[in-house]
Formats: C-alpha cells, sequence, structure tokens
C-alpha cells in the first residue's frame, strides 16, 4: 500500500508503545467499505485487538448491509479516535487519531470465533470471565453470532497531544 506523505509530519505518532496504548484504550472504531457498484457505507463497531496477528475483532448480526458489502469488496479503512476536547478561545480541537487498512472477512472457523471472543471480552470488559459467563454458555453461542476480522495491512497515527 502506498505512503502518502502527512500534512503535518510533526503530529505523526511513529512510536509502537504510543500507537499501542491508543488501540488499547479504544473500545470502538468506525470502519469504512465501498460497495462495487461505488457506493459508500461507514458503521461504527466494538472492537478488540489481536496484537500477536495485527488484527481486530467485530461482533455483528449475521446478516445486513455490512456482510452483503464485504462479501464483495473486502478492503476496508477505519479510524480510531480519542478525543480531547475543543480548546476554547485556541481554535483547536485535541485528538488522537489511527487510521487504519486492510481487509475485512467473515469468521467461519469456530475456534478463531472462540479466541476472537476472548480478545473482544478481555479489550472491552473489566470482568472478561464474569462477561464470558453471562453471554457464552456454550458452543453453541458462538455459531448464533457473526465474527469479522480485519487484517491490518496499514496503520497511520497522529496526535496534537503531547504524549
Amino acid at each position: 500500500m502506498a505512503k502518502y506523505h502527512m500534512n503535518k509530519p510533526n503530529l505523526e505518532i511513529t512510536d509502537a508503545a504510543a500507537l499501542g496504548g491508543l488501540i488499547r484504550r479504544s473500545k470502538y472504531m468506525s470502519v469504512a467499505m465501498c460497495s462495487k457498484d461505488g457506493s459508500p457505507y461507514i458503521v461504527t463497531l466494538s472492537c478488540g485487538y489481536d496484537e500477536a496477528n495485527n488484527r481486530f475483532y467485530f461482533h455483528c448480526s449475521k446478516k445486513g448491509h455490512k456482510l452483503d458489502i464485504i462479501s464483495e469488496n473486502p478492503a476496508v479503512c477505519a479510524t480510531i479516535i480519542e478525543d480531547g476536547g475543543y480548546v476554547k478561545n485556541d481554535c483547536i480541537h485535541l485528538y488522537r487519531t489511527a487510521v487504519i487498512w486492510g481487509k475485512m472477512t467473515a469468521v467461519d472457523d469456530a475456534s478463531e470465533k472462540i479466541r476472537a471472543f476472548e480478545i473482544l471480552f478481555a479489550h472491552l470488559e473489566d470482568e472478561p470471565e464474569k462477561m464470558k459467563a453471562c453471554f457464552i454458555k456454550d458452543g453453541e453461542s458462538y455459531a448464533g453470532v457473526c465474527v469479522l476480522r480485519l487484517d491490518v495491512e496499514k496503520i497511520d497515527c497522529k496526535s496534537n497531544i503531547k504524549i
């Protein structure tokens, strides 16, 4: 994937620890996609990050518009935003953001679905085992939900908040 120059290179975050911190603090991302006919679509989803494999997982209904588009065109672009707020009388909005490019696919493998939910619960919940016990009763619990995987190809990150 081609790398474009960042308009304000002094804002770029290249430190892996800083990027990792932004990802760990983020509980959702907005994912943009485009159907084959060129119709754009964006959706915001809760996410979990699999750092070892550089991928994100999401859960959703087993049917819907996003699944139709992903089956046509798996290329997506997503963003995570950490909002630092608007600074009055300074005409500036503080932020940290990551833009993520990659391919989105539906997960069919049962063992990967189980692992995806472990990642989601660990990323989103304070007590992941408690939530797992509440929502995952048996193997059929995984069968009733769709899991999406975003395999990351590139991440650009920038911030105007001092780290």
